[in-house]
């Protein structure tokens, strides 16, 4: 079967095996291959690739069904021996690294391993029908031809300018149908390109040849469907090679994901067709391929699974395969961690059918017993078990108990009633009778991160909030490291909702993010859907920033006015300068010097000069009359004075 899928498409690889539809396998986001059988609706084995988280798997292929040798078994008679050959054994996965892993569900372990062909991830691989031989297209934009024999590459070519994301090889092996954006057909002889194909904008996801018929027949169909596009386009190749443009179209309500079909044989034979869209819907089709039908055709049912709750909710569809009747349908549908698998009776008269499943009582976790056999140990007292699965959600094991701790007869053993017995029980802290080792659980740092699984599995606002409202930054980084993978993008939705709120709010919020984007970057950059995921925060950030450019702009503006109405408050409350002397120096002085100090002073203090004089004359007469005998040395002393003073005098006229 061709792949489904490739490094545009969104959807998680889930393919059916061929012709008896007896498994389905699926890879998960964490590269984990499960394959389910359909009959008994049990998990049949799981394999892990050793580099599963950073080469997760892209595409996977059935190879056709083979004889499978199972050890030493009885003679088969024939009627038994055709049934051996209907097994589906092999299975290619593509993975990012460039890579391609064959595994066998026989073996239940990797067959082998085809490395060096492609220096980019790989995005789809098919099967040759009849030869061992795979091919597998790649980001590199070439086409690998694998020999299973030798694990090794037995060609090589370029097939576009852009990545090759679809590979469908012809039911008789001798053609190879490779897309991008170009679908091109490749002679497997000659590795010449035999015809192109052009109609889909965007890169092509899907390629099925809708016939058996030859090419030169003008009879020879073949489908294709593209990311983001509503149209199944299908071609047909002329003879005379004008087939420029698709014959007939089919209608989706969304771009298609996985499709199945019955080819035609004959030009009286309906192509069947089954096609899961990735709004999770079903569209079925029968329609006669005998040339050009302008108008684009629509369903003939579309199916559609809901669950019998009072306010129902659709259930998306995983895969379908048509049946041998043109009634039964082969269904998975639910979660890829645990599809639900069951043959459906659609009455196609009806052109939408709705389906009404209680997906709870559906699923079962039930495993065949060759896949697992748990043995479980006995524990001392003293040892702490790890035990599979989310942490906390476990009682603490309590060990057997020791010989010394055996109560003593003689001792008082009250009796004690089963309502008493029943209270004292408790999951969180275990404690045994007196005299005996007590066993208590601890508030461990992972109970947050438990909390917070269990608050985004049952969408509880208060579990939420209460976790969320964490203020402590060493709190955020520990819980988010705890973190399962399978929680980190829900959380990184619950964080944008709340991110949009208020203001406060979003403080934490983006320590929550901060803390996010630390411990698992690696975790989302290996999701091929982060650009639908993210972008609502990616906006959302950007608008914030745009706004915060405004924001400093205006918080500029608005700080030099507020700095210039500052400095006018504090400039008007300034006192004039005081123009009075802080300091007057009076001095004894002849008339002419104190005619120039006059000049040298201003008007005001004149008259203050003038009295001053008239004082220190009368004191000077009053001097002469009681100390006649001393005028010699009065008039040394005077004259020594006047010295003194009029160089002082000179000194302040000329600092004036």
């Amino acid at each position: 079967m061709a792949s489904d899928g490739g490094s545009s498409s969104l959807q998680l690889p889930c393919v059916f095996s061929p012709k008896s539809r007896q498994y389905l396998a699926l890879c998960a986001q964490d590269g984990r291959l499960r394959i389910w059988n359909t009959d008994s609706k049990t998990l049949h084995q799981e394999y892990v690739p050793s580099a599963h988280l950073s080469a997760t798997c892209t595409c996977i292929a059935w190879g056709p069904c083979r004889t499978v040798k199972e050890g030493p078994q009885r003679k088969k008679r024939k009627s038994e021996a055709v049934q051996v050959e209907e097994k589906a054994d092999l299975l290619a996965m593509g993975t990012a690294a460039g890579g391609v892993l064959i595994y066998s569900t026989a073996k239940g372990a990797l067959h082998c391993t085809l490395d060096g062909g492609h220096s980019g991830g790989v995005n789809c691989v098919d099967w040759h029908p009849e030869d061992g031989l795979l091919y597998s297209g790649s980001e590199d934009t070439n086409i690998v031809e694998w020999d299973l024999q030798t694990g090794k590459t037995q060609s090589k070519w370029k097939a576009d300018r852009a990545a090759v994301t679809s590979l469908c090889v012809s039911p008789d092996g001798k053609l190879l149908l490779s897309a991008g954006q170009i679908i091109k057909m490749w002679d497997l002889e000659t590795k010449e390109v035999y015809r192109k194909f052009t109609g889909h904008s965007t890169a092509v996801t899907t390629l099925r040849f809708a016939t058996t018929r030859p090419p030169d027949s003008n009879g020879l169909y073949f489908l294709s469907g593209a990311a983001h596009d509503r149209l199944l386009s299908v071609w047909q190749v002329r003879e005379d090679g004008k087939d420029k443009n698709s014959v007939v179209s089919f209608t989706l309500t969304d771009e298609p994901r996985h499709i199945d079909l019955v080819a035609s044989n004959r030009k009286e034979e309906a192509v069947r067709l089954a096609v899961v869209c990735k709004d999770g819907l079903l569209h079925l089709f029968e329609h006669f391929l005998n040339g050009p039908c302008k108008k684009p055709l629509s369903p003939s049912c579309t199916v559609q699974m809901s669950d019998t709750s009072e306010s129902p909710m659709p259930i998306p569809l995983l895969a379908a395969a048509v049946g041998a009747d043109t009634r039964s349908v082969l269904l998975a549908y639910g979660s890829h961690l645990q599809p639900v698998m069951e043959t459906a009776e659609i009455n196609t008269a009806e052109r939408r059918v709705c389906l009404t499943r209680d997906v709870q009582t559906s699923l079962s976790l039930t495993m065949e017993t060759t896949v697992s056999k748990v043995k479980t140990p006995i524990v001392n007292a003293n040892s702490r078990v790890l035990v599979p699965g989310l942490p906390g959600h476990q009682a603490p094991v309590k060990g057997p108990p020791q010989a010394s701790e055996k109560r003593k007869k003689g001792t008082d053993t009250k009796e004690i009633s089963i309502a008493e017995r029943l209270g004292e029980i408790d999951l969180s802290a275990v404690s045994s009778e007196k005299g005996a080792q007590k066993v208590t659980a601890t508030l461990q740092t992972d109970n947050f991160a438990v909390l917070l699984v269990q608050g985004l599995e049952s969408n509880d606002a208060n579990i939420l909030n209460k976790v969320l409202q964490t203020r402590k930054v060493a709190i955020i980084k520990k819980t988010v490291a705890r973190l399962p993978l399978s929680a980190v993008l829900p959380l990184v939705e619950e964080l944008t909702k709340r991110l949009q709120g208020h203001p406060h709010t979003a403080i934490l919020m983006v320590w929550w993010l901060k803390a996010v984007l630390m411990h698992h970057t690696s975790y989302l950059a290996s999701l091929p859907d982060l650009v639908t995921q993210l972008g609502v925060l990616y906006h959302m950030i950007e608008s914030r920033v745009k706004m915060f450019h405004k924001l400093t702009k205006l918080n500029g503006k608005l700080h030099l006015l507020m700095t210039q109405v500052a400095t006018n408050d504090s400039s008007s409350t300034v006192s004039d300068v005081d123009h009075t002397a802080k300091l007057v120096y009076e001095e004894e002085s002849s008339d002419e010097d104190e005619a120039s100090g006059d000049e040298g002073l201003p008007d005001e203090d004149s008259d203050h000069w003038e009295e001053e004089e008239e004082e220190e004359e009368m004191e000077e007469d009053a001097q002469e009359k009681t100390d006649e005998e001393d005028e010699d040395q009065d008039s040394r002393t005077e004259s020594k004075a006047n010295g003194e003073e009029d160089m002082e005098h000179e000194n302040e006229s000329e600092e004036e």
